[in-house]
């Protein structure tokens, strides 16, 4: 038997919405604690179960994230931010699925920017390849986000803020982090 690369996607929107709802009205930490353990148990050995909390500066959005699954093709995190922020969500060559675990989230798009669209804890937004937005996220909002595309594309934008502002733990735990992760799923043929 020859060892192939797994290229077809692992996870599916639909599951990672449902297990976000799941998590709906838990503490911090056991939402947290939940969320990694049920994506574990729903794909072995392909989440980090160890929360690894690091600082995320892109487009003005601060925030702190911790990433559960990394690849060359797919990553899984929780974002969120005790304080709230707002900025330029990017525009990319992968899709981003944000599943709201906690608070609230606006939005607006260069097409839809006469009204807010409003996220609160259950819902899902979505972010097509090549398309940006506006985002707003408010004190104590935590999402269970997906990213499926060529993801080392997307770390330029994503390390913007760390590299503007010469942050160079940000940038080495970032890079660390998804590195490490990416290897181990190399090593387990998905890309």
């Amino acid at each position: 038997m020859s060892w192939r690369p797994r290229t077809a996607p692992l996870f599916e929107p639909h599951v990672l919405h449902a297990v976000a709802r799941s998590a709906l009205g838990l503490s911090h930490e056991k939402m947290v604690r939940h969320v990694s353990e049920e994506l574990a148990r729903l794909y072995p050995g392909h989440i980090e179960t160890r929360p690894n909390w690091m600082l995320s500066l892109a487009g003005g959005v601060m925030g702190i994230m911790t990433v559960l699954h990394g690849s060359l093709s797919e990553y899984v995190l929780i974002f969120g931010s005790p304080v709230g922020s707002e900025g330029f969500s990017g525009r990319y060559r992968i899709e981003i699925h944000d599943f709201m675990l906690a608070g609230e989230m606006w939005t607006y798009t260069e097409s839809e920017f006469a009204e807010r669209r409003v996220y609160r804890a259950g819902d899902a937004a979505f972010l097509a390849r090549r398309e940006a937005k506006g985002v707003r996220i408010f004190e104590d909002a935590w999402m269970l986000e997906y990213g499926r595309g060529p993801v080392p594309t997307v770390l330029p934008f994503g390390l913007s803020g760390a590299l503007a502002s010469f942050e160079l733990r940000t940038i080495a735990r970032t890079i660390g982090v998804y590195g490490r992760l990416v290897v181990r799923e190399l090593l387990r043929g998905k890309i």
